[in-house]
């Protein structure tokens, strides 16, 4: 393990941590009781034993950890979980026991272990399932260390994972880690401060970048993903010749995360861009006529990563989604390959992925959400886990079968709702594909021109603020037509 102590200082403090306003007041908290134990102790209350950090990749669990180390003056012990794991027999039990030695003699301390669910796994109730002695010992030796017979006061255990689902349950008791801080992320107003963390050192025109702009096109980042558009929004400046970062340079940066590469050079038959044409113009024209669609963005027929074309939006940050925006959703990933049909009398392989989606999402919607009439208000979603690995269905082979049943007629309903609006707005549906062959990208205020105002004014009015200019914009949700697919 690495310690940190005042010789080897960590200089990261919670100022460095934007967002996470929850999850920061608990570890601080922790950070205060060792600073200041009277206060809590004179009241009776104990210390926490330990701290498990949980949340999706990139959300900030191993900075919240250094900040801790960098605020709370007393030594910090840095390992990850496979720090644990060696070839011989016996040794991360042999590592644990030492870990804790250490620890107590420099108590009160705290100690950090990053992606625990290395050794953390739930252990295995047969050799069958794939049990693993090594690291069940490592296991059982931290459960003994953490709360066993043997006394550990001052050494505070925190660790961070994304799989808190696989943890074993004696782990995640009370008495072991006695709080479960998840770390979520960031919603439009954590994202603007993530932003101004790291437009700290950046030279960029301030006239023209405005924060709260770009944390509204960048629903669903996570703090590591805001950290690389700006680093990257930085190189391709630099790659301009540039004194100053500009907006485009961003947008041009969320452009590469999401979609990946521009690819401009790649050569593509004037047959097969009428066809990714009139696919984009598609899902376009649908979600532009439908009310719960998410606001369009742009549409683009330039190759990017593996994607000969995609449309781009902006979508809501809902909490919950209604049955109505779901279905909405479904016809207009199915546009694309409605247009082909309507158009070329035969549709390509190229809404392999709009076709995955829409078939997820319309099981999801059977089988997880009771959002179907006829399977009715029945769950078989199972938040453990466990499902994926066994052999059996948690339904009968009979209701096996109504679902497959729902989803095609749902699917179906969904493909013939897309149609039924491409074949009423055909004309706006050739005008817009003829714009795409000949300019490769088009804009919401293009897409104004041809369609006029979308009906829905509800949703829209943030996104026009932010398109006050031809200024090309970004979505959180691509419908690609993947080369792999196309060939």
């Amino acid at each position: 393990a690495k310690l940190y102590d005042k010789e080897n200082d960590v200089k990261t403090t919670f100022e460095d941590v934007a967002g996470l306003e929850g999850a920061k007041l608990e570890v601080m908290e922790i950070v205060d009781f060792l600073k200041n134990p009277k206060k809590y102790t004179d009241l009776g209350g104990k210390i926490p034993k330990g701290a498990l950090l949980v949340g999706p990749p990139g959300t900030g669990k191993t900075l919240l950890a250094k900040a801790v180390a960098g605020e709370a003056k007393v030594p910090f012990f840095s390992l990850s979980g496979s720090d644990f794991v060696e070839m011989f027999v016996g040794v991360g039990a042999s590592r644990v026991r030492d870990l804790f030695k250490t620890a107590k003699e420099k108590a009160p301390c705290i100690i950090f272990i990053d992606e625990i669910d290395a050794i953390g796994r739930a252990r295995g109730k047969n050799l069958a399932s794939g049990s693993n002695d090594e690291r069940e010992n490592t296991l059982n030796q931290l459960l003994t260390e953490m709360d066993g017979f043997g006394t550990n006061a001052g050494v505070i255990i925190l660790a961070a994972t994304n799989r808190a689902d696989v943890l074993d349950k004696a782990l995640l008791r009370a008495g072991r880690f006695d709080r479960q801080i998840h770390v979520d992320l960031p919603d439009l107003e954590e994202r603007k401060a993530i932003f101004k963390v790291h437009t700290k050192n950046l030279k960029y025109d301030k006239k023209s970048v405005d924060i709260e702009f770009l944390a509204k096109q960048t629903p669903g980042f996570s703090g590591a993903d805001i950290a690389n558009v700006c680093n990257e929004s930085a190189l391709i400046a630099a790659r301009h010749n540039k004194k100053l970062i500009g907006k485009q340079d961003f947008l041009d940066a969320v452009d590469r995360i999401i979609g990946g590469l521009e690819k401009k050079n790649k050569v593509i038959a004037p047959n097969e861009k009428k066809t990714i044409a009139y696919h984009e113009a598609g899902h376009a024209s649908v979600s532009w006529m439908l009310e719960h669609a998410s606001p369009l963005v742009k549409v683009t027929i330039v190759p990017r990563g593996q994607a000969l074309g995609a449309a781009w939006y902006l979508p809501e940050e809902r909490q919950i989604t209604t049955k109505s925006q779901l279905m909405h959703e479904m016809i207009s990933l199915l546009g694309g390959r409605a247009a082909e049909d309507i158009v070329f009398g035969e549709v390509s392989t190229g809404a392999l992925n709009d076709l995955e989606r829409t078939t997820k999402m319309a099981y999801s919607m059977v089988a997880y959400y009771g959002l179907n009439e006829k399977i009715g208000n029945i769950s078989y979603y199972d938040s453990t886990g466990q499902s994926e690995y066994g052999f059996t269905k948690p339904f009968s082979e009979k209701t096996a079968e109504s679902i497959d049943n729902e989803i095609h007629k749902m699917i179906e309903e969904a493909y013939q709702k897309a149609k039924e609006i491409l074949t009423i707005h055909r004309e706006k549906l050739d005008k817009l594909a003829m714009q795409l062959v000949e300019k490769e990208v088009i804009f919401r205020e293009d897409l104004e021109l041809i369609f006029g105002k979308r009906p829905f004014e509800k949703v829209e009015e943030s996104a026009e603020n932010n398109t006050n200019s031809n200024i090309e914009e970004n979505k959180t949700e691509s419908n690609p037509i993947s080369e792999e697919e196309v060939n």
